[in-house]
């Protein structure tokens, strides 16, 4: 009897314990199957791979450079939710993959990238290496040739992905998502949800 009682009792304490489900404002995208592995060379030269920010919530957004409204839209989004996180923010790490590699230099990342905020890092790599990345991320990229001194753009997927401290990816972030909704979520990831 006494067993059956305390094996009911810890029943119990297990499910009052027990954390309730995390709801997202962002879609969740825990489980996914893709978006596991990136590794490209960074504006400063260096080689980056997703491990390298563990402990860190990781934003991936695909884009580029001449990108006439979404890329620098969305850049600047995710720089005021960094000060929106304050303190916070210096455990986030933006992370800029160009699908334009053949225009977008290091030296261009370089020009471009910071000036939204200088913690985000831009990567390229050559035109395997990003249609690789694409790939793994289903991320949607096709050159559309234009008129002008431009001479094409890119038709690009534009949301971002973000990755939680422990280097799982968990949110799709809409372009249309807000500062606030943004920040919400990555507020979650940081406390372990």
């Amino acid at each position: 009897m006494k067993r059956r009682l305390f094996l009911a009792l810890s029943a119990t304490t297990l499910l009052a314990c027990k954390r309730p489900p995390v709801t997202f404002r962002n879609t969740d995208l825990t489980g996914a199957t893709f978006g596991r592995q990136l590794t490209l060379v960074d504006h400063l030269g260096q080689q980056r791979s997703l491990t390298d920010f563990q402990g860190k919530a990781t934003v991936v957004f695909f884009g580029y450079t001449s990108c006439p409204d979404i890329c620098p839209t969305m850049l600047a989004r995710l720089s005021d939710v960094m000060k929106t996180l304050g303190g916070d923010a210096e455990r986030v790490q933006v992370l800029f993959v160009t699908v334009d590699p053949e225009r977008d230099s290091a030296d261009r990342l370089k020009d471009f990238v910071p000036w939204f905020n200088p913690t985000f890092l831009g990567l390229r790599g050559d035109a395997e290496q990003i249609k690789a990345a694409t790939q793994e991320f289903r991320v949607f990229a096709a050159r559309k040739p234009v008129e002008g001194e431009l001479g094409y753009v890119i038709d690009h997927s534009t949301g971002a992905y973000v990755f939680d401290p422990a280097g799982r990816l968990r949110l799709y972030v809409k372009d249309t998502s807000s500062v606030d909704d943004i920040t919400a979520d990555i507020r979650l990831l940081l406390l372990g949800n």
